[in-house]
Parts: structure tokens; C-alpha cells; sequence
């Protein structure tokens, strides 16, 4: 009988924030807030806590790779930011980590 070790837990090291706008969302009052919103986004940066930002592909928003672990702390950081305090803006907040399979590396099945 095959023993197999099971996968150790890797720590939640940034949260992806996916943002994009409700429908109906008034794109004039977008652009009108926007200056600000960027401002203050690469304040975030410069302080270190957004590592990576994107633009969305197929549609309207944004993507940003945060330095934050707590999902908590994401959320009151974005809604902090010009687009969220006008609710004109929504997060998806996701932790990510270390690929998961990758510890198969270092603690190899053993057969038994």
C-alpha cells in the first residue's frame, strides 16, 4: 500500500485584487475621479503596498498584485482609494501563495 504524505499548507503571501465597475456604472463620473484614483494607487505603490498593477483585457478594470496576507486589510485599503469610497469601483480578493505542488519536491511521495 502506497503511503503518500500529505501536502504541506503554504502561507498566504498576496492577494490578487480584481476591480471592475457595476453595470450602469456612470463611465463620466469614472473619469472625472480617475486623476485621483491614480494618484493615490501609486501612492500605494511607492509605499509598498501594491506590487504589480494591470489593466483588464477584456473588459473595464484593473488587476493588482497586493502586499498584504489578510483579505480584511485588502478590502479597507481599496475601498479606501477615490473609486471605492464613490462604490464605483468592486473588488475580487483573492490570497495566493506558493504553487501548492511544488512541495512535492521537497517531500516526495515515499511507496511503501
Amino acid at each position: 500500500m502506497a503511503h503518500t504524505t500529505p501536502m504541506p499548507s503554504t502561507p498566504t503571501t498576496k492577494i490578487l485584487a480584481i476591480g471592475t465597475f457595476p453595470p450602469g456604472t456612470d463611465m463620466k463620473l469614472v473619469q472625472h475621479i480617475l486623476p485621483g484614483e491614480v494618484r493615490e494607487t501609486a501612492q500605494l505603490y511607492l509605499d509598498g503596498k501594491v506590487d504589480q498593477w494591470y489593466s483588464l483585457q477584456d473588459r473595464a478594470g484593473v488587476a493588482f498584485i497586493l502586499n498584504v496576507t489578510d483579505v480584511g486589510q485588502a478590502h479597507e485599503m481599496l475601498e479606501a482609494l477615490p473609486l471605492g469610497k464613490a462604490h464605483l469601483m468592486t473588488f475580487s480578493l483573492l490570497p495566493i501563495g506558493p504553487l501548492k505542488p511544488l512541495g512535492k519536491l521537497l517531500n516526495p511521495i515515499s511507496p511503501q
